[in-house]
């Protein structure tokens, strides 16, 4: 019983290594430039996503934790400060794992990939909000003037986090058919 135990924890742990390397590698991969205060357009979220489905709530967690810490020591990190760098990276990442509470559910990767991008986009709505707030009107792109901190928040950060969730729920929709035991983790075993 204890070897098994140890198995999976090794396994878990390989896992998430991979998957986390897997989801850096894939935040080089943008596909429009950086946003003028951070944030792309990335297929990253998803790699966090179907670990934490694969895995759990906790693991999921440690996994976008570890994610937001990388991406924070190797993105050149755009923050205002000390604030900025633990909302926008280290709390901002971790709500993929979220995604883990679907952990064994029949197309638990869609919904729980839904969970996990708009937990992390509220973190990131509310660092606009408090830390990022506009103090006079500011031009965004295509989108007009905004003398308001709320909608330039939602609105910023919408840009590219509703296209990730796009993205991270076309893949899940590519590969779940032919994954399906994977995305489910039945290859898992849990005795």
């Amino acid at each position: 019983m204890k070897k098994e135990t140890n198995h999976l924890r090794i396994r878990a742990l390989c896992e998430g290594a991979l998957f986390v390397a897997l989801a850096q590698i894939l935040s080089f991969f943008k596909l429009f430039p950086d946003m003028i205060n951070g944030g792309a357009i990335t297929f990253a979220m998803f790699p966090i996503c179907l670990y934490a489905v694969r895995w759990g709530l906790g693991r999921g967690l440690l996994a976008g934790f570890t994610l937001g810490l990388l991406q924070l020591i190797t993105d050149s990190a755009y923050a205002w400060g000390w604030q900025s760098m633990l909302l926008d990276y280290l709390v901002a990442y971790t709500p993929l794992g979220l995604a883990g509470l679907f952990r064994g559910k029949s197309w638990g990767i869609f919904p729980g990939t839904v969970l996990g991008c708009v937990g992390r986009f509220l973190v990131h709505y509310i660092s606009g909000v408090t830390i990022y707030r506009i103090y006079e009107p500011t031009e965004v792109l295509g989108f007009g003037t905004f003398d308001n901190a709320s909608l330039y928040s939602l609105v910023y950060n919408g840009v590219y986090m509703l296209p990730c969730m796009v993205l991270a729920l076309a893949v899940a929709g590519v590969l779940y058919v032919p994954l399906k035991k994977f995305f489910m983790g039945s290859d898992i075993s849990r005795q």
